[in-house]
């Protein structure tokens, strides 16, 4: 897969965090207490806060990011991000759920759904979660360093609407969590799901 790097300056914030800061190559984001993203299901709530880098994303492109799962508290969690409105978008990545490292996916078509699978020997690793949007979906898949990726989900997601993707993070349940997020690139679309 051949990608290009996207600059850290070239995104929009959905959120601003608690605080950003380039570290070399790398960017840190604080996220602020209570930042996530969520609609209704199970919970009752609406959440629109999540901390999310993004920038526009057609179909036949595919964006992904390399993040440090760090992770300790509940929730806390960070990953990729399309976004075409409040109510139509995905998230996927790490999430710190239940004490154990999680690598799963939320997709939002006016109410959310989560689905998880816990991956405990990815703590104190860098993770690349991929996202490639085709005609009328998203496939997402994630890795570690010296392993194949993962098929996380293949969801609906429009292909009439316009949408933005990169790097997202939050802490529904804490103040102070920092996400070390390493690279974001963007390149074409998986062939095939398989």
């Amino acid at each position: 897969m051949t990608t290009t790097a996207v600059p850290w300056r070239a995104g929009t914030w959905t959120a601003p965090p608690a605080a950003v800061h380039e570290a070399g190559t790398d960017l840190l984001v604080t996220c602020a207490e209570g930042s996530d993203a969520w609609r209704h299901t199970g919970y009752g709530f609406v959440h629109e806060n999540a901390h999310a880098l993004v920038a526009p994303l057609a179909v036949g492109e595919a964006v992904e990011v390399d993040v440090d799962v760090a992770f300790g508290e509940q929730f806390d969690q960070a990953g990729v991000m399309i976004r075409a409105d409040e109510q139509t978008w995905v998230k996927a990545g790490i999430e710190h759920a239940d004490g154990v490292d999680q690598l799963g996916a939320v997709v939002t078509l006016g109410r959310s759904d989560w689905s998880v699978g816990p991956v405990p020997d990815w703590a104190g690793r860098t993770a690349t979660v991929r996202l490639s949007r085709g005609a009328d979906a998203v496939t997402v898949r994630a890795r570690v360093a010296g392993e194949p990726w993962r098929l996380v989900r293949l969801a609906p997601f429009p292909s009439d609407l316009d949408a933005a993707a990169g790097p997202f993070c939050c802490a529904p349940s804490r103040a102070g969590l920092t996400v070390r997020f390493r690279a974001w690139r963007v390149g074409p679309a998986d062939a095939a799901l398989h």
